[in-house]
C-alpha cells in the first residue's frame, strides 16, 4: 500500500513540476529543484520510510541506467565535431574530474565527515548509478553517494546558467562541457534546452567522467582520505 504510495507521489510530483516549469521556466522551478522538497515533505507528513519508498520506486531508479546509454544517440549525432575537439574534451574533463574527487574529499574533511561519508561523497560529481557502483567499492554508502550526487546536480543546474551569463563562455563545447561536468544528468538535460550541440557535448563529458571516475576514484580516494587535512 505504502509502496504503491511512493510511486503515484513521485509521478504526480515530477508531473505537476514539469507543467510549472513549462510555464515559467525558471532554473528555481526546476523539476529536479522542486520534486525533493515536495517528496521530502509528504513521506514526513505520512510518516514513510526511505525503505519503503525505495522500493515502491525501485523500477524508476533502474530506468536510470537506459536512460543514460540512450544518452550515446546524440554523441554519435555529432561525432565530428566531438572527433574535432577530443583533445580538449579529454584534457578538460580528466581535470574536471581530479579536481571534482580532490574537492570532494577537502569538503568532507573541512566538515569533518567520517571515513566512510568521505568514501561515500567522493564520486558525487558522475551520474547516479556509476556513482552509486563506484561508492561501494571503495567503502562508502551508496545510498548517501545518490543524496549527495542530487545535491550537486541541484547546486550545477541553479549556477550553471549564472556562470554562463557572467563569465565570457560563448563556445558550445565549453557550455557543454561546463555543465555535464558540474551537474552530470542535470546539467546535461539543462545543456539541451540551450542546444543540440551543447547537450551532445555535456553527455560525452558525463559519460567520460563517470570512465575516468571509475578508473581513478579507487586509486586517489585511499590516498586522499588519510592525508588530507
Amino acid at each position: 500500500m505504502l509502496a504503491g504510495f511512493s510511486f503515484i507521489i513521485t509521478i504526480l510530483s515530477y508531473a505537476g513540476a514539469k507543467i510549472l516549469y513549462r510555464k515559467k521556466q525558471s532554473v528555481f522551478l526546476s523539476p529536479l529543484v522542486i520534486c525533493p522538497f515536495i517528496l521530502i515533505s509528504l513521506l514526513l507528513s505520512f510518516h514513510v520510510s526511505l525503505e519503503t519508498y525505495s522500493a515502491g520506486t525501485q523500477w524508476i531508479t533502474n530506468m536510470l541506467q537506459p536512460a543514460i546509454v540512450a544518452f550515446a544517440v546524440p554523441v554519435y549525432k555529432y561525432r565530428a565535431l566531438l572527433k574535432k575537439y577530443a583533445l580538449e574534451i579529454a584534457l578538460g574533463v580528466l581535470g574536471g574530474s581530479i579536481i571534482a574527487i580532490v574537492s570532494s574529499v577537502m569538503y568532507g574533511k573541512l566538515f569533518h565527515l567520517t571515513p566512510q561519508l568521505l568514501d561515500s561523497l567522493a564520486p558525487r560529481s558522475i551520474t547516479t548509478p556509476i556513482a552509486m557502483n563506484i561508492s561501494q567499492t571503495i567503502g562508502g554508502l551508496p545510498a548517501m553517494t545518490a543524496s549527495f550526487v542530487i545535491v550537486t546536480g541541484i547546486v550545477g543546474i541553479v549556477a550553471g546558467p549564472f556562470i554562463l551569463k557572467w563569465l565570457p563562455i560563448h563556445h558550445q563545447v565549453s557550455k557543454g562541457m561546463l555543465l555535464g561536468m558540474g551537474a552530470h544528468g542535470a546539467g546535461t538535460a539543462q545543456a539541451y534546452e540551450i542546444g543540440s550541440i551543447e547537450g551532445a557535448i555535456a553527455s560525452l563529458t558525463m559519460i567520460v567522467a563517470g570512465i575516468i571516475t571509475i578508473m581513478v576514484a579507487p586509486i586517489l580516494v585511499p590516498i586522499l582520505v588519510p592525508i588530507i587535512i
